[in-house]
């Protein structure tokens, strides 16, 4: 979890900074990291997916509260490869030119929602 709270804090400095790729994947490394502590917390072992999506469905099944988080996960899981390589993109557009401040916007609300939500069903 500190981790994910790491990487939120980069992808905060990176919006500010005007990287709004990296902040989006920092974003979404959040949130990834973030559902696979709560499911280490809960006894899982190996998990192997970056998927959002796929560890939100597993995090469902030992609390359906996280639902509530799917289209969070959706979002961030769109930006888990387009934004480090270019052929992740259509056209001539590098990452660094392609993403905009309002999609790193994007990406941290999904993120610190992801967080505070992971982090109030392991308090509870």
């Amino acid at each position: 979890m500190r981790q994910a709270e790491a990487d939120l804090k980069a992808s905060r400095d990176s919006f500010q900074a005007g990287n709004y790729e990296w902040s989006c994947f920092q974003a979404q490394q959040s949130g990834e990291k973030a559902l696979k502590a709560y499911l280490y917390e809960k006894g899982f072992a190996s998990i192997m997916t970056h998927s959002l999506k796929e560890l939100l469905t597993e995090c469902a099944k030992l609390e359906a509260s996280f639902m509530s988080l799917s289209t969070d996960a959706r979002t961030l899981d769109m930006y888990y490869i387009p934004t480090r390589y270019p052929n992740g993109l259509g056209g001539d557009l590098a990452p660094a030119e392609f993403y905009e401040s309002e999609d790193a916007a994007r990406c941290i609300r999904s993120a610190e929602s992801i967080l505070e939500n992971t982090k109030k069903s392991l308090r509870d």
